[in-house]
């Protein structure tokens, strides 16, 4: 099957002559093909969405709003369908697959209700016989880059609430699952969504992405991928004045006190380090651990690690996938060595899993180092992959400032069952996410999603906040007075 662009509610091919190939991480075979677009198809997407936009900004929010509420009810009909597209393209096993179609489904159905909300303010004004209020108002046409390794959640943070705020989209996939999104536009288009508010152009970043991000009629882009790309995305918005949302890395880390419940801990630790092979931004790569249980965790850990079953995600027993592709295995396998050249001490995994029906794909054994030092580069970089590092401490105090000291600060979490460390722990840890009790992933999409330092630009995905990418403010006053009145001035 060959992949082509959704524009103006039409299926067509790029001007692009190159395609490339979509590979199904558990075992090498070949799903699809991809062409790879050009600045013309762009060109074409924002046409078709600058005219359809101008309407659809018209369209009362709440009937915005049924549009959603159609695709949620397609999208939970479709949802094991999805879910074995999303495992076969991505590699995660299935029940986290279903995971994340649920997630879009959420999404549509809780955004879909903010198109009888949207709220502003009214306001008193400071003078007589005047009106004051605020209004949120769809800001035209938006960019969307996302990642491949939730490729239907993160699509929905973003194009959801764009949608419900009166806005159009062109929505960049990764190249390495353009497939869900291939099928979230048949959804658009089953849902009736007017031509040209929905567009997928398929990809690279450097062609589509770039084009995109320097189109005049594009006013917001929202990126979701590495710290580095999402610097490049951000310059290269702010020289055309864009407004630019990122959300990018992360390190992050799971505090174990010596009061902790350590079975449920493990638990947290190996849902948060191993699921999704450990490819999320929000996948704990530390273990900040109190002196006095680290060598019980450390043995707990271990005695679990040797239980995970990994193969191909759409196999129900299995709990780890594959890698996306070689190239991360690789990035993987170079942390290794890299972590014992600096002394860490590797206690299981460190390898590239090769034996029988694993050699067809890209598959990393579970990693765990201990003795690392704060400083030290497995500690303080992204690996994104199933790699831990434990970390001993001896105090909160000092597993506070070990977890803020990190470049990034998307999500954090502690276990304790004392109240007072748990407070000082959720007011001081500079995360956007803090977990107590529970592993370093699970947000929900009721709540702003996003991080600080190298994490993001200061926007959020999800929750209410997603509106604030997707809208401007506009200020109203309304004067019955029938005379001038000065600001400021006449109040005297």
């Amino acid at each position: 099957m060959k992949l082509t662009n959704f524009i103006n509610g039409n299926w067509q091919d790029s001007e692009g002559a190159d395609y490339t190939p979509v590979v199904n991480p558990a075992n090498g075979e070949q799903l699809s093909e991809v062409r790879l677009s050009t600045e013309e198809d762009v060109n074409l997407a924002v046409e078709a969405a600058v005219k359809a936009q101008k309407k659809w900004a018209l369209v009362p929010a709440p009937k915005r709003a049924d549009y959603l509420y159609e695709i949620g009810r397609i999208m939970k009909e479709k949802k094991e369908h999805l879910a074995q597209v999303l495992t076969k393209e991505m590699g995660k096993v299935i029940e986290e697959g279903r995971g994340e179609v649920q997630e879009g489904i959420d999404m549509a159905f809780y955004m879909a209700g903010e198109g009888r909300r949207l709220f502003g303010e009214t306001t008193p004004s400071e003078l007589a016989d005047k009106f004051a209020m605020s209004v949120r108002s769809p800001i035209g046409v938006v960019g969307l880059i996302t990642p491949w390794n939730f490729p239907v959640a993160i699509a929905t943070w973003k194009s959801f609430p764009a949608i419900v705020a009166g806005n159009a989209f062109i929505w960049k996939p990764a190249t390495e699952t353009p497939m869900m999104a291939y099928e979230m536009a048949k959804i658009f288009e089953e849902a009736g969504l007017p031509p040209g508010v929905a567009n997928v152009v398929f990809g690279s970043g450097s062609q589509v992405g770039t084009a995109m991000i320097e189109h005049p009629d594009v006013k917001v882009i929202s990126f979701t991928g590495s710290t580095e790309t999402g610097s490049k995305v951000a310059e290269l918005g702010g020289r055309h004045l864009k407004k630019v949302s990122l959300e990018m890395g992360g390190k992050n880390a799971v505090i174990v006190m010596e009061d902790a419940d350590l079975p449920l801990a493990v638990e947290g630790i190996l849902w948060s380090a191993f699921g999704t092979a450990g490819q999320r931004c929000t996948a704990c790569s530390r273990v900040i651990v109190h002196k006095d249980v680290k060598e019980d965790l450390e043995k707990m850990l271990l005695e679990q690690m040797e239980k995970l079953t990994i193969g191909d995600g759409l196999d129900e027993t299995v709990k780890i996938g594959p890698v996306i592709n070689k190239n991360a295995l690789e990035k993987i396998h170079s942390y290794i060595k890299i972590g014992q050249d600096e002394g860490a001490t590797l206690l299981t995994g460190g390898e590239i899993l090769s034996e029988g029906m694993l050699a067809k794909g890209s598959y990393y054994a579970p990693t765990l180092f201990t003795n690392v030092k704060p400083n030290m580069r497995i500690a303080q970089e992204e690996i994104f992959g199933p790699v831990v590092s434990l970390i001993e401490v001896g105090s909160l105090e000092e597993a506070i400032e070990v977890n803020n000291g990190v470049k990034f600060g998307l999500s954090s979490s502690i276990y304790s069952n004392d109240v007072n460390k748990v407070f000082r722990a959720q007011r001081d840890l500079d995360t956007g996410i803090v977990y107590i009790n529970a592993g370093t992933t699970g947000a929900e999409i009721h709540l702003p999603f996003g991080g600080t330092k190298g994490t993001g630009n200061g926007h959020r995905d999800s929750g209410v906040a997603a509106l604030d990418v997707y809208t401007e403010w506009k200020s109203i006053y309304i004067d019955y007075s029938g005379k001038l009145q000065r600001a400021q001035i006449d109040t005297e």
